[in-house]
This record gives C-alpha cells, structure tokens and sequence, in this order.
C-alpha cells in the first residue's frame, strides 16, 4: 500500500464523468450500508489473479477478458450469465490450443454496471436530459425522473453481482466447466458450412483431448480438466461504491478493492491527479489502464509511477484501443516507452472501442473485419518491438445478437434492427465471439513459429 492513502483520498482529487446525487442524505445511508455488507471478492482471489497476469507479463499465459458493455438489471437472468460464461470457456479452449499457455480467464460481469459517456446530455425530439449512465447510476427510459441519478441502485447493483458470483463460481467448479463437454459446442460452430477454414483447427483440439482421454487424463482423473479459474473485473467508475466495498485483507493488512477482482480506469478518467487514479493506486488488486490515442508518453511514464511503483508483476495491464489502421500510429511510442522506464505490464489489445461507427440504419456497430484488423496490427507491432502480446479484451454476450456486423454468419446493416439489445455499445455475438478466438489462435500459432525460428 501506498503509504499513508486511505480509500477516501479520492474525494480530494478532481473527478470526472461521476454523478451529482441530488439528496446527499441518501447517498450516505446507501454508502454506509455497503461499507457494512460482505465484500464480492476475497483476497486470496485477487493474489491468484495477479499472480496469473505476472505470469501473462512474462509470456508464460494468456489474458481473455470478456463481456458485456454495461450489465443491465433489467435483462439479469441466469441463462444470459450462462450463455456468456459458456462461449468465454470456449473461446479459452481455442486460446490456449493457440498460444500453448494458460488462458486466464476474465469476465466484464458481476459489477460493470457504470459507464462513460461523451456528452453530459442526450436531446431526443428536441428534449434534452441526462446521458445514461448505466443502471448503477440512473435508468435508461428517457424520462426526466429515471434519469436522476438513485444511490439506491448500488445496492441492486450489488445484489446482482452477488448472485452472478455464486452462480459462475457454481458453474466454474460444478462440472459445467470440463473441456470436453467445451469443445463439443465448439465442435458444431465449426461443423458450419461458412466456418470451414476453422474445421481443421477444431479437430487438432480434439485428436488432443482423445489423446489425453486414452492416456487416462479425464475429469474424472484431472482437477484442471473438470474446473476452471474464473475472475470478475469492472471499470471503477463510481468511486462511492468502490469506498464502500474496500476492505482490509486480514493476511496482509492492506486494502483490497472487494468489488471485482480486477477494476480499470477508462480513457476518459486516467488523469495522474484525479480521483480514480488516486483510488486504484491503493488497491492491492490488479488494475487496468485503458490506453488511447491522446494518451502522451509522458502521462504514461507517470501513470506507471503512480499505479505500480514497485513495478509488481500482474500488477497493471495496460488495455490498448485505438482503431483499426491507428495502431501503429499510436502503439509503438507507447511500448517504448514502457521499456525505457523497464516497466512490468500486461499489454492487452481491445480492437472494441476504437471501432464503433454508425450505419447507415442509424445503429451504433462495429464491423467485424476492423475488429480484427486491429488485433492483427496489435500483434504486427508487439513482434516488430520484441515484446509480449499478453492478451485480449473484447465486448461480447452469449446472446445471438446482431449489434456487430460481419463474421461468418453474416450480421449485414440491414439486420441490426433485428435482436439490437444493447443499452449502450454494440457487442460480438456467440458466433462472432468464437470465430474471433479462432483467428486470434492462428495469431498466437503463427508468433509461436516466428519465436521458435529466432530462437532455432
């Protein structure tokens, strides 16, 4: 812990894209209320994930962090929590055949519930209110009253975070989990006439697993093969529910943000000096930075300073969006500079938020094809500098939705309007999702090859 910080230092500090909660005398009856409940995650959860991301640092695992954009209160249910944490798992399957290391799996669930916006105000036929914050913070109708920002809804927040804890912990050691059972759904995406190039990559996963099958590693024998390691992570926007659910680790006196296991500060909320960089920075968790392009070397050489002083493996992942054909504009300077300071990061590619435009329909999407593109350049450039493309961060749901356009099962702009779900930004579908962690592993396979003949 930085020493002498205190979870309310952040109070002091300039703060940005937060709520003013009109009746403060409810805010704080809401906060103590909080401070008093259990927290989500436990401290020994959050050492494991660091230790996992030290080990993504060094090249020796891989990062998939995925999920929803903004969690929705009124779409909760235990089939969406399911279908998302199932195409997660096999998208991991793939990954790890890829990149031939451990996957570490990393859910945007169980406490993404605020988000950013880029205006203050939205006008529709001429009225103008409030942006929507996410459900943490004020309601999507837009209504004058539901757009008032409610410190009630921290406390739904965090009862729906609760319950999507227990369930994916259920599932993660329950059985649901076994590679085998994964890798049959895997086997009938690739079984489509469109997703033919991906058919042989399939079937070395599964002339793998009868390989272990037959030499006797099964679920029945293997711990690993029957249970997963699953971890939560959430942008810590709203800061007066982070305070109220940090707790003191009781192994090593030092504070844990007990939200998620993982937070991240956005583009928008990075500044060194304000208040969600001064609130992650004496956290023990891991924290992410997401990086875009106004994001100057010299701010980056601070914020290495401010959030892993101690240069920690595992401590910080630096999250890299920036658009599809703007990545070697804008990366490169920034690796390097990592490496002058001989700083420890996990470099992770989101090829999401720099790729959002809108259609010709009047919806918000993100073609398939700049998607990947930007994950090319990502790895393009992290071979050309020398350095470890640690993983991927992506916004996606289990649901079949057609919010992104493209991918093998063709999403066009005129089918948007069919199953648009998202409250906020567009998100890959099941399909998508799983074709782009193929594509992502035949990166991973072709780094492998290119390392080994450096080395050969």
């Amino acid at each position: 812990m930085t020493k002498g910080w205190t979870k309310s230092d952040w109070r002091t500090r300039p703060r940005i894209q937060m709520p003013d909660y009109p009746d403060h005398a409810a805010l704080e009856a809401v906060e103590h209320q909080l401070s008093n409940y259990p927290p989500l995650v436990f401290a020994g959860e959050v050492r494991a994930l660091k230790r996992k991301l030290g080990q993504a640092a060094a090249g020796q695992a891989f990062v998939l962090q995925g999920g929803d954009c903004a969690e929705s209160f009124a779409e909760f249910n235990a089939d969406s929590i399911r279908d998302t944490f199932k195409v997660l798992l096999q998208m991991a399957v793939v990954l790890t055949f890829g990149a031939k290391v451990p996957v570490v799996k990393l859910g945007r669930m169980a406490g993404q519930f605020a988000k950013p916006r880029s205006a203050p105000t939205e006008t529709v036929n001429g009225v103008e209110l409030p942006s929507y914050r996410g459900d943490i913070i004020n309601g999507f109708d837009f209504t004058p009253g539901a757009r008032v920002p409610d410190p009630a809804r921290m406390l739904q927040a965090y009862t729906q975070a609760a319950a999507s804890l227990n369930l994916l912990r259920a599932f993660s050691t329950g059985g649901f989990a076994d590679v085998h059972r994964v890798h049959a759904w895997t086997l009938g995406f690739a079984e489509g006439e469109k997703a033919e190039r991906y058919r042989e990559l399939s079937n070395r996963i599964s002339d793998a697993l009868d390989f272990m099958s037959a030499a006797g590693i099964t679920a029945d024998t293997s711990h690993e093969m029957a249970t997963v390691d699953f971890y939560t992570s959430h942008e810590a926007l709203l800061l007066e529910y982070e305070e109220a659910l940090c707790r003191i680790d009781s192994t090593s006196g030092l504070p844990v943000a007990g939200s998620g296991h993982m937070i991240w500060i956005g583009d928008r909320t990075r500044q060194p000096e304000g208040a969600h960089v001064e609130f992650a920075r004496g956290v023990q968790n891991p924290v992410g930075l997401k990086c875009g392009p106004s994001l100057e070397v010299d701010d980056l050489k601070r914020l290495l300073e401010r959030l892993n002083p101690e240069n920690e493996p595992g401590r910080l992942s630096l999250i890299a969006r920036f658009g599809a054909g703007k990545v070697g504009d804008h990366l490169p300077r920034l690796v390097r500079a990592v490496q002058e300071e001989g700083a420890n990061v996990v470099w992770v590619c989101d090829p999401m938020h720099g790729n959002t435009i809108k259609s010709a329909s009047g919806f918000k999407t993100r073609p398939f094809d700049l998607v990947l593109r930007e994950g090319r350049e990502f790895f393009a450039i992290h071979n050309t500098e020398g350095t470890i493309p640690g993983g991927v961060h992506f916004e996606m749901t289990g649901q079949d939705v057609t919010e992104c356009t493209g991918g093998v099962r063709a999403v066009t702009e005129e089918t948007l309007c069919d199953r648009y779900h998202t409250a906020c930004d567009p998100r890959l579908n099941a399909s998508q999702s799983l074709e782009l962690a193929f594509l992502v592993s035949e990166e991973l396979s072709t780094r492998r090859a290119h390392l080994a003949a450096r080395t050969g």
